[in-house]
């Protein structure tokens, strides 16, 4: 027996924005929430302060390999420093761009810092890497 009914197959596609409300993480706690540009700024924090390939609970994309850099020479280290943190933060779609990278030797570290663009609008993040 085949059905006498008529199905429709018209398909309608609707994108879903999802939010970024997220809870604000201070030192020692959770406390309260943040959205937009505050929570992507946590995000990119977490993402700079996350070990590659380290934590099994995270996946191979997220994160950043800086373990490797130590006792590296320092021309490579802000040259891969710079590639790096692309890679990692080109992983959010929110992020449009990451230019203006600007570095400063500390003794045994090298502190750079640089410019996020994003939907939500320009943030300048500072990372700092021991060599």
């Amino acid at each position: 027996m085949i059905p006498n009914s008529l199905i429709s197959a018209e398909l309608t596609l609707e994108d879903i924005v999802q939010t970024t409300r997220t809870y604000k993480m201070t030192e020692s706690k959770l406390q309260g929430y943040i959205d937009e540009i505050n929570a992507l700024e946590q995000a990119i924090y977490k993402a700079l302060s996350t070990e590659k390939y380290e934590y099994p609970i995270y996946s191979f994309y997220y994160g950043i390999e800086l373990g490797n850099l130590i006792g590296k020479d320092r021309d490579y280290v802000k040259i891969e420093l710079k590639r790096r943190i692309k890679d990692c933060l080109f992983q959010d779609e929110r992020i449009t761009s990451v230019d203006n990278f600007q570095y400063q030797e500390n003794g045994d570290a090298i502190s750079c810092t640089f410019d996020v663009q994003s939907i939500y609008g320009d943030l300048n993040i500072r990372q700092e890497v021991n060599i």
